[in-house]
Parts: C-alpha cells; structure tokens; sequence
C-alpha cells in the first residue's frame, strides 16, 4: 500500500502542474476559425500590467485565449489523412492582408478520380525487406542494399562455357547498369512520345532516329533544373542546336521585383544607364576637323564663283581662243 500511494500522490502533484480547458471570460470572445484568430474584448487589469508581475500576466492570458481557441476547433468536423486528424476550418470572415492571393486547390487527376470512385487507397511500403540468407533487415534501395547483396554474392559461379579468367563481378554490374540505362531511355521515349518537337513539326509517333534524338532531348530538359543533374546515358548523344528545340533554356529567368516601387525604380535607372553607355562615343578631334574642311571647301567655291564674275565679257562677234586674231578668207 505505500508503493501505491506514493505512486498516487506524485500523479497528483503532476497535475496539478497543469491548467485547466475550462476557460471562464466574463465576456465571451469572438472567433474567427478560418484565420484561427481570436479577439477578446475584456477589459486589461491596469495594476498587474504596470507591477513587476507583467509578464506572467500577459503569458497566462495569452494560454488562456489559446486554449479557447484550441476547443473551438475541436467543435470542428474532423477526418483522418495518412494518420494525421485534420480539422476542416470554415470560411474566414476577418478581412486579412495578403501579398498574395491565397493558392486555389489543384484539380484531382484521373487516377485520383478513379481511386477515389473504386476506394483504392495508397498504402504505405515499407523500405526495409528481410532477407532470409543474412538473416537480417535490408533496405529495398541504396547503398547499404548494394552492400548487402555485396555480401550475400560474394562468390560467384562460373559458367561452363565462359572465360575462367574473366570478372565476373564486372560482367554482371555491367549487365546491371544496361538495364538502368535501357529503363531510362524507355521512360524518356515514354515521356517524348507525347511531345511536339517544334523545330521539326513531328506528331507524336516518332519515326527517325534523329527525331527521337530531338525528343528525348527535350524529355531530358523538361526537369525543374532543365536537365542540369540529369545523367548522362552510356552512348547517348544530344541532338544539334538545343538551343532551337529549347528556346530560353539557357537564359537565366529574372525573378520579379519582391521590395516595392523604390527597388524597381532603381532597377530601371540602372538598366537605361546601361543603354546610354553602349552608344558610340564621339570624337571631338574628328568632327572639327571635318568641319573646319567643309568650311573651306565651301569658301573657295564661292570665291570662285565670284572672280568668275568680275572677269570683262569680249565684244560681240570677236571669237575667243587662239585662232581669235586670224582673218577669214
């Protein structure tokens, strides 16, 4: 009997730690579940906030609000997702600030339709599997798999017919990695099947080899990263002039302007400083040069046009030239 009530009094101390869920407000406050806020309108004690006991009483008031707000949300409808309960929050009706427009949900796909009308559910696998010769738990993937069939298979048969001095280790993670490889290459031609090669204007069958070329190119860019830790199949080769299957690939996207009006505007400024300096710088030495030539060209057209002016004109029917003084016969 003391065992058990020694036992008895520590659970009693323990709880005793522990508030309440029964909150008692002399005026009830006001919800608003769908942002999970709450606003509570009684009245601050004056004389605790101005003592030194200010933080303690603005923590107890803070839990006591919390806790209100957590068994509201229990009054909730609720449902069950991988193990998880969730809550199903009504629509908001305190009018919240947002940079942003709040993300619509996604449209569920064929097969989530029909899993959802045949009542397949997705099950969880396990990553480990037991392996009757080792005797132990091993991974489905990995490296530690790698290493455990290491250890199982650390001797190998030779075959009757083949090359006693040949790896046999080597042939048979060669055999292994062609099937990686040819696994690939059939889900990139999976995947190329359904695109449009626009530099070509294939329709989805695919005929040549050089369009299945330009296609599973394209199916090998078609990554978030653009292909940029995409592997390299043995033997593979990418199709001439990505560039033209892939317009913009290349290019590095600019994200959009985060810190307001001032930050574009200095952007702006910077990118027409860039234009004004790219334009051709002129020479000053060069253009008066050029002027000060035009100058005087037009200088001495003038002048001669102005002594030819002041030449004396001959008298009529007198021929000028050499043979002017000569008698007619």
């Amino acid at each position: 009997m003391g065992v058990i009530s020694e036992i008895l009094e520590e659970n009693v101390s323990k709880a005793s730690k522990f508030k309440s869920i029964e909150v008692n407000k002399p005026i009830d406050v006001d919800y608003d579940l769908g942002n999970l806020l709450v606003i509570d309108g009684n009245e601050l004690d004056q004389q605790k906030i101005l003592s030194k006991d200010c933080d303690d009483y603005i923590l107890n008031l803070t839990r006591d609000n919390v806790q209100l707000l957590v068994n509201q949300i229990w009054t909730l409808e609720t449902e069950r997702r991988d193990e998880v309960i969730v809550a199903k929050l009504p629509e908001p009706t305190f009018p919240l600030p947002r940079s942003r427009p709040i993300p619509k949900p996604k449209k569920p796909t064929k097969w989530e339709q029909f899993a959802k009308a045949k009542g397949i559910q997705k099950k969880k696998k396990s990553k480990l599997s037991w392996d009757e010769t080792l005797k132990r738990w091993v991974p489905l993937y990995g490296y530690r798999k790698n290493a455990a069939e290491a250890e199982k298979n650390w001797v190998i048969e030779v075959p009757q017919n083949a090359d006693p001095y040949e790896d046999q280790f080597a042939k048979k993670q060669e055999v292994k990695s062609e099937k990686v490889a040819k696994n690939e290459f059939q889900r990139l031609r999976n995947i190329a099947s359904g695109v449009k090669i626009p530099r070509t204007g294939v329709m989805p069958q695919i005929g040549s080899s050089k369009d299945l070329n330009i296609a599973a190119t394209i199916a090998k860019s078609s990554t978030a990263s653009l292909g940029k830790f995409q592997e390299t199949l043995p033997k593979e080769k990418l199709a001439r002039g990505v560039s033209e299957v892939l317009p913009g690939a290349s290019r590095k996207r600019k994200m959009t302007h985060s810190g307001g009006a001032e930050t574009e505007l200095k952007d702006n400024v910077r990118i027409f400083d860039e234009v004004l300096k790219k334009r051709p710088k002129i020479n000053v030495e060069k253009a008066v040069e050029r002027s000060v030539g035009e100058s005087e060209v037009r200088n001495r057209r003038k002048n001669k046009k102005n002594d030819q002016k002041k030449k004396p004109k001959g008298k009529k029917g007198e021929r000028k030239g050499k043979n002017s003084g000569r008698k007619r016969r």
